[in-house]
């Protein structure tokens, strides 16, 4: 969606003649920009996957979330010690990724601590730490789910800031344009 937003500023920008919209820029920080397949270290996670047991989804409850982890494909050598042992090694790469993520620490110091294990040891690791992590997220997810009064109520509110903000730039995107308001 960044790079639409972006496309269409930057078409409006050329047609127009001038610099008004911004081009926006993605924002991607920390450990874990991009979290691998559970199935496939390769592939990029993703809800369309047609397993389920590629991904961990925010509404997967704690024993979902540490089956997944305990079926998401390895390889049959031990943990390594360096990050770069892991570059022929994506699937390993993976799970090493999300636990730091997850810890927030560093790839370096979570191979540290599981270097020369075997998976099932750091699958256990991982999954309890997932289970934590994920799982307040998943609680807050529910208890917000069961108060749709509050949901609207800070839908409404988001809507106000927005139109405050928004009306003022399309006045001014229909003076660029010519386009006649109501």
């Amino acid at each position: 969606h960044v790079e639409l937003a972006r496309d269409i500023a930057g078409a409006f920008n050329r047609r127009y003649e001038r610099d008004f919209f911004p081009l926006p820029e993605p924002q991607i920080f920390g450990a874990a920009t991009r979290i691998m397949s559970l199935r496939d270290g390769a592939k990029k996670m993703s809800k369309s996957d047609t397993s389920d047991y590629s991904r961990i989804n925010m509404t997967d409850d704690s024993d979902a979330i540490a089956l997944k982890i305990r079926r998401a494909k390895t390889d049959p050598e031990p943990l390594p010690h360096t990050v770069a042992a892991l570059e022929s090694r994506p699937e390993a790469d993976n799970l090493i990724s999300i636990y730091a993520a997850l810890g927030d620490i560093g790839r370096e110091e979570a191979l540290r601590r599981f270097a020369g294990e075997n998976f099932s040891t750091f699958k256990e690791a991982l999954s309890e730490l997932a289970v934590d992590v994920l799982g307040r997220i998943g609680g807050e997810m529910r208890r917000l789910m069961a108060d749709p009064g509050h949901i609207d109520s800070v839908l409404r509110r988001g809507a106000e800031r927005a139109s405050a903000i928004a009306v003022p730039v399309l006045r001014e995107v229909q003076a660029i344009t010519g386009l006649l308001r109501p």
